[in-house]
């Protein structure tokens, strides 16, 4: 995670806490003009074990509560924009315990610097010791090997969605009896009310 991701995940934390939702993590995208600041909130274990999931509602509350605590604080000062979304099946991993949370899913990585030739990977997310995962991946000549990577050096996590066990794709057990393949649904967009941040580079 970037630094200034890291200052600000520190920073907004508390105050999606108090919403009664859990700020899952920070991308910050700097770019000529204007950056990107878009926030990932979930609902809480507890309240995910009880169904509920996140709304619009949710998103326009931590982006009503976080842009005024950002105007405050100011620690971006060129132009941006605020994005609010919930994670998405192909939810976005940040920390040790979020791995270790989703160990035994699939896993899509993008690294700061190479390992065993690769900036690239794609594997199950076999466990969590400290701050570093350990993924079994694909090797050459198809054969799998264990990868273990320090969370410093992941520059991008997403999970793989399972869409048979979501229900979109039919299983090889179905396939095998005639069934038709389904298709992934295309991905839809999570909603994310934005708000403009300082207009006024200092």
């Amino acid at each position: 995670m970037a630094d200034k991701a890291t200052q600000i995940t520190g920073l907004l934390t508390p105050t999606v806490d108090a919403l009664g939702l859990e700020l899952v993590g920070v991308e910050y995208l700097p770019a000529p003009g204007s950056a990107v600041l878009r926030l990932y909130i979930d609902v809480t274990e507890a309240a995910a074990a009880d169904g509920r999931m996140v709304t619009i509602e949710d998103c326009e509350s931590v982006s009503r509560e976080v842009s005024a605590l950002l105007d405050v604080e100011d620690p971006i000062s060129s132009n941006y924009t605020l994005e609010v979304s919930s994670p998405g099946v192909d939810r976005p991993l940040f920390t040790a315990a979020q791995f270790a949370r989703f160990a035994g899913e699939e896993a899509k990585v993008t690294l700061k610097l190479p390992q065993e030739g690769r900036r690239r990977l794609q594997g199950r997310i076999v466990a969590v010791e400290d701050e570093t995962v350990r993924f079994d991946v694909e090797g050459l000549g198809g054969q799998r090997q264990a990868i273990d990577v320090a969370v410093g050096n992941i520059e991008k996590a997403r999970l793989v969605p399972d869409w048979v066990a979501l229900g979109y794709a039919p299983s090889k057990e179905s396939k095998g009896r005639g069934g038709k393949a389904a298709k992934a649904p295309k991905k839809q967009a999570n909603p994310k009310p934005a708000a403009e941040g300082p207009t006024e580079a200092e």
